[in-house]
């Protein structure tokens, strides 16, 4: 029987899909990566308060930016920067 465990967390799942889509809203990020819009505020606030993304206003809209030189969180691979991660995911690895 299958579980329904991922190999990534839905930080890891929004950071991914922030960096293909940077001015998402909340809503559609939401949506895509089958969480609460209010999961994802609160995602959005642990990424930003680790440097991992800013936020910048562009009109009515919000504007993602990463920061794919910092590293992972836990020491197992902290030796790593998120931007291969992003590599990864955006085809370009």
């Amino acid at each position: 029987m299958a579980s329904d465990w991922t190999f990534l967390t839905n930080h890891a799942h929004v950071l991914v899909y922030l960096s293909a889509h940077p001015d998402v809203r909340v809503r559609d990020l939401a949506d895509a990566v089958g969480v609460t819009e209010r999961s994802v505020m609160t995602i959005l606030a642990d990424l930003e308060e680790g440097g991992y993304v800013t936020r910048k206003r562009v009109g009515r809209r919000n504007e993602y930016r990463i920061d794919p030189q910092l590293r992972f969180r836990h020491p197992a691979e902290a030796n790593q920067r998120i931007g291969k991660l992003l590599e990864i995911f955006s085809g370009t690895a």
